[in-house]
């Protein structure tokens, strides 16, 4: 019987086999053949200052009030190194390269290798930090290039291909499925601007920037971020639409930047309880919170309270829909939308206005502090990068490191105004001045950071690493 029962599951676990090695694409080998010569390698360069640290002599001069003078160590100028990033590419047309901002951001070279071991030093042709994407140029006789696909027909389920060089693994293959589309996600290179492509392909750091191919060997995206709690991969990655990478791409190279439609509101999600109240048949669409006076919105009318459930023909299912496809149509376009107010179906005419240019999003790293403790990238404001609603005093948050102890605290942007620790508050006037207040903390102390954030005082505590 035992025996009888053994067979039954060796048939039953062959059967199972055999139908996922049918269910395989057979093609992908050729795939790779054929795209591989476009995908690139790339190597960024820059240096960086270190900080050196006088915490031993910065403690005795805390607790004792003695000040430098003759005798005693000095601070050191800080030290410049060089650091290094790896990441992926591909050739898109005629020299041109796609690859993401945080591949090449600040970096002073570049260095792009290809599949046939040629070697070419690359320029930057325009960075949008909005979209983490970055176009190069690099200049050689007879470049391959990649055939371009249509992320809006691909769906979920569908088999994808990724080419990369993860840990530096030269041109590494990864295969698997679209797991979702439409995936709104924040971090401190993006905003809500790029409706990700989920998929379940293995994607580690070095992959950010390559190609993300369907079947058929057409790019349909660009791998650009993971999510993991190892810094590996754990089965989410999460890729550009090619679509939005191709609008991008494009005025880039036409127009130097990259402009998106603003309607000037502020938008939520619709839950249960909200949708009874709006006499709404089911919890869907952008709930719009706030309207700018004189934007966009405010002119064609629209209401806080409103939700809108279509854009432009496209169904905004959630309130993260709205600014993906808001920002993907041209400033002064006629644009319409359904409205849900008050229970009852509203159409508005917009034309649209331009999301406001943030130079903040790009700053050079010779003006820039890097805090270590903290792990921020901080400047001081000025004229330059300040607006006439900012304060006086304070510092502008540049960046903030992954993993760092500010990190899902602050963002860039932010106005660090005051610092407070163990009931004392400590204004902060320059870059320099919260340079050397930081130091003085040690590793475990708890600070609470004051500051401004659209306008908005904030305050969030930071544990000194």
């Amino acid at each position: 019987m035992n025996l009888f029962k053994n067979k039954i599951a060796l048939i039953l676990v062959l059967g199972i086999a055999s139908s996922i090695h049918a269910a395989l694409p057979s093609n992908i080998s050729e795939l790779v053949e054929n795209s591989a010569p476009a995908v690139v390698n790339i190597t960024s360069r820059k240096e960086v200052k270190m900080q050196n640290s006088m915490r031993g002599f910065d403690e005795f001069e805390r607790f004792f009030g003695i000040p430098r003078g003759r005798g005693f160590p000095q601070p050191q100028q800080p030290e410049t190194r060089e650091a290094v990033a790896y990441g992926s590419g591909f050739i898109f047309k005629d020299g041109y390269l796609l690859t993401n901002f945080h591949v090449v951001d600040e970096a002073e070279e570049i260095t792009v290798s290809l599949n046939d071991r040629r070697e070419f030093s690359a320029e930057v042709v325009g960075i949008d930090p909005l979209s983490d994407l970055a176009v190069l140029k690099i200049k050689g006789k007879n470049l391959p290039k990649v055939s371009i696909g249509d992320s809006e027909k691909l769906k979920v389920g569908d088999w994808v291909v990724a080419i990369g060089s993860p840990f530096s693994f030269d041109f590494s293959v990864t295969a698997g499925i679209v797991s979702a589309k439409g995936r709104s996600i924040q971090n401190q290179n993006i905003g809500n601007y790029v409706p990700f492509i989920q998929t379940d392909v293995a994607i580690n750091p070095g992959n950010s920037g390559g190609p993300l191919f369907d079947l058929d060997g057409k790019v349909v995206g660009i791998n650009s971020q993971i999510y993991s709690r190892s810094g590996g991969y754990q089965g989410l990655a999460f890729a550009i639409p090619i679509d939005v990478a191709m609008e991008v791409a494009s005025q880039i190279i036409e127009d130097g930047s990259v402009a998106r439609g603003y309607l000037g509101v502020r938008v939520g999600e619709v839950d249960n309880d909200l949708a009874e109240a709006l006499s709404m048949e089911k919890p869907y669409g952008a709930l719009i919170t706030d309207v700018e006076k004189g934007e966009s919105g405010d002119d064609a009318g629209l209401q806080a309270g409103d939700v809108i459930i279509e854009f432009n023909g496209k169904e905004i299912k959630f309130g993260s829909d709205l600014p993906h496809v808001v920002g993907r149509i041209q400033p002064k376009t006629k644009a319409n939308a359904k409205v849900i107010r008050d229970g009852k179906n509203v159409n508005l005419k917009f034309v649209l206005g331009e999301l406001p240019a943030d130079e903040r999003t790009f700053i050079p790293a010779k003006t820039e502090i890097s805090t270590d403790p903290l792990g921020l990238k901080i400047e001081d404001l000025s004229e330059d990068n300040s607006r006439p609603s900012d304060p006086e005093n304070g510092v502008l948050v540049l960046r903030v490191n992954n993993g760092s102890p500010a990190y899902g605290k602050l963002t860039r942007g932010d106005i660090i105004t005051e610092v407070i620790s163990q009931g004392k508050r400590y204004a902060i006037e320059d870059a320099e001045s919260f340079e050397e207040l930081i130091q003085r903390f040690d590793e475990g102390d708890k600070l609470a950071i004051v500051g401004r954030r659209n306008n908005n005082r904030f305050f969030v505590a930071v544990t000194v690493d």
